[in-house]
C-alpha cells in the first residue's frame, strides 16, 4: 500500500504513525513524499494564495490516479468538500486538540506585557489574541514547526502560537510551553485529528484503512466538518469549531469574529453522537441567525 503525504517533518512523522499501525494490521507500506502548492509557497499567507486546500490538491490528484493509495492529511487542512471519487475512510484517535503558547520566558498569555508581539498566520488565532488583549501586535509567521520555534529563538516574537498536536507528533517539547483553554482559544476545525482518504473504488484499500477508525473522534470530525461546511467559510475566515465527547454526549463550542476581534460570536450545543453532523449544522445555524455571516464576511 502506499501512502501519500506532504513531505514537512509533521507529516513524515504522522504518515509514519499511521504505516507502523498498518504494517501491524499485516499491510506492506510505502510512504510517498509528495510536494504541494501550499509547500511551495510555504512563506506565503495562505488566504492571500488560496487556501489551506492548497495543502491536499497534488494529493487528492495522486490517489485519483492510483500513484498512491491512501492519503494522510491533517483534517483542519481539507476543505468541507470532498472531490467525488474519493472518500474519507477513517479518523483515528485524536491528538490533543489544544493551541499551545510557546514563548521564551514561559509568561502566561494574560501576563504579556502590552505590545509583546504575537506570531501567527491563522486568521481565528488572530482574532481570538485580539479579541482578549486588543494591546499585543500580531504578526504573520509561516513556516514548519521547527522553523517558528526557531524565529522565536531569534528575537523577533515574544510568543508563538502553535498546535499540541504537531508538537506532539514531532516529539518537541519546548521549555516554555502552555496549553491554553479549549473553551477560549477554541480549536480550528479537526485540529488535532487525521483523516485517512482513498479512492471509493477501492474496497480492498477502504475495508483495511476502516480498521483505523475511531468511534468517538469521527463523530467529532463530522460535528465539526458539518459546521464548515454549512458556514461555507474559508481559511482566512476567523472561525473555530470543536468537539468533545464525554460521558456519552458530544458538547460543541464554536466562534466567528472579525478579523480585528472586536466582533465575536460564541455559541454551544450537544446531543448524543449519533447526531454529530445535525449538532455541527444547528451550531452553525444559531450563529447565522445572530448575524455571523456580517460578523465575518461569510458567503452563505
Amino acid at each position: 500500500m502506499k501512502l501519500g503525504t506532504r513531505g514537512s517533518p509533521l507529516a513524515l512523522a504522522q504518515a509514519n504513525a499511521i504505516a507502523t499501525r498498518l504494517g501491524a494490521l499485516g499491510a506492506e507500506v510505502e510512504i510517498v513524499p509528495i510536494r504541494t502548492e501550499g509547500d511551495r509557497l510555504l512563506e506565503a499567507r495562505l488566504a492571500a494564495v488560496g487556501g489551506k486546500g492548497l495543502f491536499v490538491k497534488e494529493i487528492e490528484e495522486a490517489l485519483l490516479q492510483g500513484a498512491v493509495d491512501c492519503a494522510v492529511h491533517s483534517l483542519k487542512d481539507l476543505p468541507a468538500d470532498v472531490p467525488a471519487g474519493l472518500a474519507l475512510v477513517a479518523f483515528p484517535e485524536r491528538e490533543d486538540p489544544r493551541d499551545v503558547l510557546v514563548t521564551r520566558t514561559g509568561a502566561r498569555f494574560e501576563d504579556l506585557p502590552p505590545g509583546a508581539v504575537i506570531g501567527t498566520s491563522s486568521p481565528r488565532r488572530r482574532a481570538i489574541v485580539l479579541a482578549l488583549r486588543p494591546d499585543l501586535v500580531v504578526e504573520p509567521i509561516r513556516g514548519n514547526v521547527d522553523t517558528r520555534l526557531r524565529k522565536l529563538e531569534s528575537g523577533g516574537w515574544d510568543g508563538v502560537i502553535l498546535a499540541a498536536a504537531g508538537l506532539h507528533r514531532l516529539g518537541l517539547t519546548p521549555a516554555h510551553a502552555r496549553p491554553l483553554a479549549p473553551d477560549v482559544f477554541v480549536p480550528a476545525v479537526g485540529q488535532g485529528i487525521l483523516a485517512l482518504e482513498v479512492r471509493g473504488s477501492d474496497g480492498r484499500t477502504r475495508s483495511l484503512v476502516q480498521r483505523l477508525d475511531h468511534a468517538a473522534t469521527r463523530a467529532c470530525a463530522l460535528a465539526e466538518r458539518a459546521y464548515l461546511g454549512r458556514l461555507g467559510a474559508s481559511c482566512n475566515t476567523p472561525m473555530a469549531a470543536h468537539a468533545a465527547w464525554s460521558a456519552g454526549r458530544l458538547t460543541m463550542t464554536a466562534f466567528v469574529a472579525s478579523e480585528d476581534g472586536r466582533k465575536m460570536l460564541r455559541g454551544a450545543d450537544s446531543g448524543i453522537p449519533a447526531e454529530a453532523e445535525l449538532i455541527g449544522l444547528r451550531l452553525a445555524e444559531s450563529l447565522l441567525e445572530r448575524g455571523a455571516a456580517a460578523v465575518a464576511a461569510l458567503r452563505v
